[in-house]
């Protein structure tokens, strides 16, 4: 990887960034899904999780934060430990957080389908034809009334029409679609499908980075 993807969330910290206003709606957004969602049990998976920084303090605060099992999914072990760190000072028994690649779905296996999926901070740093791609490895990962969240930058070409237009094909429908910030969207999808069975041995993306593909 050639960004630091640890030094990137400090961003997060500062109030007025893109990246504060996106965190922001996430958690408000999944909030709003856990306060719907049926009771018993629930499944969470956040791919390329990063510092866990939508979903733990949620599920910290949240009457519900303590019925999710959820496994988190991170490449550097800096942000993993942050992460790991956080649900554990929450007294968050049931989230898990594990370093490896978040593009296999084998990581996901025992866990699936699960009723809240994260694909955040993903589909700005792959290909088109992957995103493409992962959107119908979500009709794997989730459940039957489970909700997909995912962001991606809105810079010309905008590819968030195309994004909804690609989980509708899936068995999808849209719960909000936003843009908390300047070029900043915010996608939540509630799956009404049947899950396919999980492609295990795939791999869902090259996560490339944004630099790199704007910048080839």
């Amino acid at each position: 990887m050639t960004k630091d993807w640890y030094a990137w969330h400090t961003d997060y910290d500062q109030p007025d960034s893109s990246l504060s206003r996106r965190l922001a709606e996430l958690r408000d957004r999944i909030a709003d899904a856990l306060d719907g969602a049926p009771p018993g049990p629930l499944r969470a998976i956040s791919l390329c999780a990063g510092q866990g920084r939508d979903l733990i303090p949620v599920l910290a605060d949240h009457p519900r934060g303590r019925d999710v099992t959820a496994r988190f999914v991170e490449l550097d072990p800096r942000n993993a430990e942050v992460a790991r760190r956080a649900a554990a000072e929450a007294g968050l028994t049931g989230v898990e957080v594990v370093v490896g690649d978040a593009a296999s779905p084998d990581r996901y296996a025992d866990l699936v389908p699960a009723d809240l999926v994260l694909v955040c901070g993903v589909f700005g740093n792959i290909t088109d034809a992957d995103i493409r791609a992962t959107v119908r490895h979500c009709a794997s990962l989730c459940a039957t009334g489970g909700t997909v969240f995912w962001t991606r930058h809105r810079g010309e070409p905008d590819l968030v029409p195309a994004i909804c237009d690609w989980f509708a094909e899936e068995g999808f429908t849209p719960v909000a679609v936003t843009s908390p910030a300047d070029r900043v969207g915010v996608g939540v999808h509630r799956f009404n499908g049947r899950p396919r069975p999980l492609e295990r041995g795939a791999a869902m993306f090259e996560f490339i980075g944004y630099d790199r593909l704007t910048h080839p």
